[in-house]
């Protein structure tokens, strides 16, 4: 049975044998090949892999010695190789690395979540991200309208502000239908969502100081605003111990949120697709069997049943993983491209960011 990644790879080797037949070179069929079926895969996908993965190492080497966002490293330096996915042996691979190796590491995010953690933090908190979530997609989803974006992106980046930035864009659309802006709408949603965060980490502190918040209620408006994990640690732990760990807990509670908005948003495409007869390029999306596992290891690890190196090692494996699909995606995409979006998608993050922002500040201020 053909897979997203097999007709991705087929479509590209398409559009090159046709350049090799405007030279006159003879179309040539593939060897046919044999050994086990896990044998086969690795062949076709390990040098896409590999160079995906060597991509995102250097780009971890660099954002460790300038603390700089690893994502956008990992972005630009695969746009740099994007002539890596014009060359047939390394195509299966980097698609490979976009979706199988993306959605392993969105499901290990549920290692570092606990429904203690989540109780934990009370009623008002809960409610705050639930609602900041809901009504960032909403907003997203209307706003993406009203400046002749489509409801997908507006989806997408609503998803990647309200949530976890660059994790919850690539679970995100991972479930969304597939059409020829999918890739670098997704980009588009990761390159502005890891600016806006980075640049959040730097001046909501100073916000949060200059209004004279304690630290719960400062960490309540970190964690429940700033789009990435890392910038939420970075900006939570450079104001106090106790406004970086409530900020952490917060924001855990919004990466818990991915589950149930990716499951909900595949619901909604399925459906669609049913209503009209299924006749979306490639037929009903497969049940996305990553978000199972993402809860499975919620339940485990609220069960008490991970040690702290564990869930170390699942976070850490779920860092690698993500990098290597986002290094995977820039490679897939070019700057051509991007340039090519406009400043629509740019607008309509600030748009939401800005919304969240309000949303949690009123909360923090009129409800704790």
């Amino acid at each position: 049975m053909a897979t997203d990644i097999d007709t991705d790879e087929a479509a590209a080797h398409r559009i090159f044998r046709s350049f090799d037949g405007m030279e006159g070179l003879p179309e040539v069929a593939p060897a046919p090949r044999g050994g086990l079926p896990g044998q086969a895969l690795l062949g076709k996908v390990y040098a896409g892999v590999l160079a995906a993965a060597t991509v995102a190492l250097a780009a971890s080497w660099l954002a460790q010695h300038y603390a700089a966002p690893v994502m956008l490293f990992a972005l630009l330096f695969g746009m740099a190789f994007h002539f890596l996915h014009e060359e047939g042996r390394c195509v299966a691979g980097i698609e490979f690395s976009s979706k199988a190796v993306l959605r392993t590491g969105v499901a290990l995010l549920g290692a570092r979540i606990t429904v203690e953690q989540m109780l934990a933090l009370g009623a008002v908190p809960i409610v705050m991200v639930v609602a900041g979530v809901a009504s960032t997609l909403l907003v997203g989803f209307v706003a993406s309208r009203a400046l002749g974006l489509s409801r997908s992106f507006g989806v997408l980046s609503g998803g990647a502000v309200g949530i976890c930035g660059a994790s919850a864009a690539l679970a995100i659309a991972s479930v969304l239908p597939k059409t020829k802006e999918s890739e670098r709408d997704v980009i588009l949603a990761v390159v502005v969502v890891t600016a806006l965060s980075t640049l959040a980490m730097i001046l909501y502190p100073m916000l949060v100081t200059a209004m004279g918040l304690d630290h719960q209620r400062a960490g309540l408006f970190l964690g429940g605003t700033i789009h990435d994990v890392a910038q939420v640690v970075g900006a939570g732990y450079m104001i106090s111990p106790k406004t970086g760990d409530v900020a952490t807990y917060v924001k855990l509670l919004r990466v818990a949120m991915l589950l149930p908005v990716v499951f909900a948003i595949a619901f909604v495409v399925a459906r669609g697709r049913d209503r009209s007869g299924g006749g979306a390029v490639g037929g009903k999306p497969p049940f996305p069997l990553f978000l199972l596992g993402f809860a499975a290891l919620v339940a485990l690890n609220s069960l008490g049943l991970f040690s702290k190196a564990v869930v170390d090692g699942a976070s850490e494996v779920s860092r690698w993983c993500l990098v290597t699909a986002i290094a995977a995606l820039g490679m897939k995409t070019s700057f051509k491209e991007l340039a090519a979006a406009g400043w629509r998608p740019v607008a309509l993050m600030v748009i939401e960011t800005a919304w969240i922002a309000a949303l949690v500040l009123v909360v923090v201020i009129f409800f704790t």
